[in-house]
């Protein structure tokens, strides 16, 4: 089989440089037993963690300290196992590519419905930000295929940013009881819905990634347009 050329990774996020020096000592000290494999499981892992702490936060708003504990086992299975794999000169372009975006796929569906499921976001809220969150995927995955450039980084903020962002919020929400309490109801196609902070966050989100990707998706539709121009007829 044809050896396949890796993307270039295109990671320009406020805590790059500072992660991967710890991903790389990390990585370094691994014992030999772990492969990239394994780490990759233990994201998966986490995923579930973050979703049982999130459902469970519907008996005590306590809870939460397990989704958090999630998202930091998450971050090592998920963030490490590229990271190993390089550090071993044991890259498996095409396996590995195929197995960690799917898992990734997977953990993402994971994490937005628990947070659903949760008193924190409304699910229809939550399912709406996971669908915006698999168009930049899809769009993420096409260009790495059609221009070998896999792109991390939106704003600044990649992943791991992320996952520091609602570690933090999470805190906010465990401590900070008016913000939990707060309830907007209103009525949406003549059903009742009610929206709390958390989701009007989870909405500003959502839209902002539906315009980052229409904006992705109309320049490079011209630049792959003028790169594979319309054929005449013959």
């Amino acid at each position: 089989m044809e050896e396949r050329k890796q993307s270039v990774r295109i990671q320009t996020s406020i805590l790059n440089a500072g992660e991967k020096k710890i991903l790389v000592w990390m990585a370094q000290r691994m014992p030999r037993w772990i492969n990239s494999d394994t780490l990759t499981a233990i994201g998966l892992v986490g995923a579930l963690i973050i979703a049982a702490g999130y459902a469970l936060s519907n008996l005590d708003i306590r809870w939460i300290w397990l989704a958090n504990l999630g998202l930091l086992v998450n971050w090592f299975g998920d963030s490490l196992d590229g990271t190993l794999a390089r550090v071993r000169n044991a890259q498996r372009p095409i396996y590995g590519f195929y197995l960690d975006h799917n898992i990734d796929v997977i953990n993402e569906v994971i994490m937005f419905l628990g947070a659903g499921l949760s008193p924190l976001v409304n699910f229809s809220v939550a399912a709406c930000a996971l669908a915006a969150y698999l168009m930049i995927s899809v769009y993420v995955y096409i260009s790495a295929h059609l221009k070998n450039e896999f792109k991390l980084t939106y704003a600044g903020l990649g992943p791991t940013e992320f996952r520091v962002i609602i570690f933090l919020a999470n805190i906010i929400f465990i401590y900070v009881k008016p913000i939990v309490a707060f309830k907007y109801e209103l009525t949406l196609f003549g059903s009742p819905i009610s929206l709390g902070i958390l989701d009007f966050i989870a909405i500003a989100i959502t839209v902002t990634l539906v315009i980052m990707f229409l904006v992705s998706f109309f320049k490079d539709a011209r630049y792959f347009s003028r790169l594979d121009p319309p054929k005449k007829w013959q």
